[in-house]
């Protein structure tokens, strides 16, 4: 098949490169590189296949690519392209779901621990030159909640079973997961958060998780317990929990994603009490995203060649990819 790698300029990660993609996969398909809106419209009318930054892409519709059947994004969430009006019925579209989840687990982990660790206030305690210690216990046996069970969300819950967590799955049908206690349906969330100790979001951004973690779910969890959000920040809501971290209601969070980005010096957020910022950097690992990226891709080309399902397309009316359940 004929593949354009479409790469950004300036990115905080890598261009995509030959070096990346397996000798094999060079011999059966033609692939050019290019990272212009010149080298796209130059090879557009013979793409077959186009990889591309969700960023990217933006810039480049509209497509006029009339053997285009595949547009494989370098991002897992693609709510940045909603509305999808601009894509052709014929277009299949994939996100990038999987490259994210090894380095997801292991943030969030990291979040965990700071915050059973009592880190936001140790942080603020080291820039006031005071020494204050604090008693704190391990995270073996406390409950975390795990908002949206897709790639990352299962790798965390798998992460943090394995340190002795009790792990509570949501999203949006109930079911079973190996790494889960139990897994319920987003209408189970109000009831499951009063025993909560961490709360970890893992969600896309689509009209049903727009907003979900809200003021009335928020004032459900206990005054220790923590938030931890890896997913968007449209899906908690930010006021809320400052005023809820500022009054002692809650006992942290680490937020790495957030309603606008980059976070303006004026957001509150900066002197909330007992919230770790982090500037959206939970889930990209510069050493395997790129390869990882051209795993899925061939992954998803092999099952189109044999007539499969893509296991990556996207769903653009639920805003999921379609194998989430």
């Amino acid at each position: 098949m004929r593949i354009h790698v479409h790469n950004m300029i300036d990115g905080h990660l890598d261009p995509v490169t030959p070096s990346d993609w397996p000798e094999g996969a060079l011999a059966e398909h033609v692939v050019t590189f290019g990272s212009d809106i010149e080298s796209f419209r130059r090879a557009a009318s013979e793409i077959e296949v186009l990889l591309v930054s969700s960023l990217v892409l933006r810039d480049l519709l509209p497509l006029d690519a009339p053997r285009l059947r595949i547009i494989s994004c370098m991002s897992a969430g693609l709510d940045m392209l909603a509305p999808y009006s601009w894509l052709p019925a014929e277009i299949s579209l994939l996100n990038n779901s999987g490259v994210h989840s090894a380095k997801a687990g292991e943030y969030a982990l990291m979040a965990v621990l700071m915050l059973a660790n009592g880190m936001p206030e140790i942080a603020a305690n080291q820039s006031r030159k005071t020494w204050r210690q604090i008693s704190v216990g391990q995270i073996a046996g406390k409950r975390l909640t795990i908002i949206g069970l897709g790639a990352i969300g299962q790798e965390c819950a798998r992460v943090a079973k394995r340190n002795g967590m009790i792990v509570t799955g949501i999203r949006r049908s109930a079911g079973i997961h190996p790494d889960c206690e139990a897994v319920l349906s987003v209408a189970g969330l109000a009831q499951v958060l009063p025993t909560t100790d961490y709360v970890l979001m893992t969600l896309p951004l689509t009209p049903e998780t727009r907003g979900m973690l809200d003021e009335s779910m928020l004032a459900r969890l206990p005054a220790h317990a923590a938030v931890i959000n890896i997913g968007r920040g449209q899906t908690i809501d930010e006021t809320a929990l400052c005023a809820l971290l500022n009054a002692g209601r809650l006992g942290g969070a680490v937020l790495d994603v957030f309603e606008n980005e980059p976070l303006q010096p004026s957001s509150p957020l900066w002197q909330t009490r007992n919230l770790i910022v982090t500037p959206h950097m939970s889930s990209d690992d510069p050493a395997s995203h790129n390869l990882r990226t051209v795993e899925i891709l061939l992954d998803n080309l092999a099952a189109y060649v044999a007539g499969l399902p893509l296991p990556n397309a996207f769903d653009v009316v639920a805003g999921t990819r379609i194998a989430t359940p």
